[in-house]
C-alpha cells in the first residue's frame, strides 16, 4: 500500500517539476523581451531625426539607414495591433509594455513559489512514508526497538 503511495508521490513531484521548469523557462522568455524593450527604450531616447542606424532583414542580414523623423516611431501594442507615435509617445507606450512584462514576472514568479511549496509538501509527505516503511520491515525482521 505505501509503495504505490510512494510512486504516486514521485510521479506527482516529476509533474510538478515539469511544471516549474516550463513556467521558469517563460519567466526568461519575458526577461529577454524585457530587454528588447529596454534596448528600444534607449535607441528612441538617444536617437534623433538624421541618425543612421542598422535595420535587420531577416536571417542576419541588416541595412543602413538614415532615420527621416524619429517622431514616427510604430510600436506593437499587442494581438496583432501597432500605433505610431511620436518619440514621447513611443517610450511611454515602451515603457507600458515594460510594466506589462514585469507583473508578467511577477505572476510567473509566484506561481513558480506556489509549485515549490507543493512540492516540499509532498516531499516530506514521501520521506514520512519511506520511514514508516523502513519501520514496518524492521518490525516485520523480528528487529523492531523493543528487541
Amino acid at each position: 500500500m505505501s509503495q504505490q503511495q510512494l510512486q504516486q508521490l514521485s510521479q506527482e513531484l516529476q509533474e510538478l517539476e515539469q511544471q516549474i521548469e516550463a513556467l521558469e523557462a517563460e519567466v526568461e522568455e519575458v526577461r529577454q523581451e524585457k530587454d528588447e524593450v529596454d534596448e528600444a527604450i534607449e535607441a528612441l531616447e538617444t536617437l534623433e531625426s538624421g541618425s543612421t542606424v542598422q535595420v535587420p532583414l531577416g536571417g542576419g542580414a541588416y541595412l543602413r539607414a538614415t532615420i527621416e523623423d524619429i517622431d514616427e516611431a510604430i510600436v506593437e501594442l499587442g494581438a496583432d495591433y501597432a500605433a505610431e507615435f511620436e518619440q514621447d509617445g513611443a517610450v511611454t507606450a515602451l515603457d507600458n509594455k515594460k510594466d506589462n512584462l514585469d507583473d508578467r514576472i511577477d505572476e510567473l514568479t509566484d506561481e513558480i513559489d506556489d509549485l515549490e511549496s507543493e512540492s516540499s509538501e509532498l516531499e516530506q509527505q514521501a520521506q514520512q512514508l519511506q520511514q514508516q516503511a523502513m519501520q514496518q520491515q524492521m518490525q516485520g525482521m523480528g528487529q523492531g526497538p523493543d528487541e
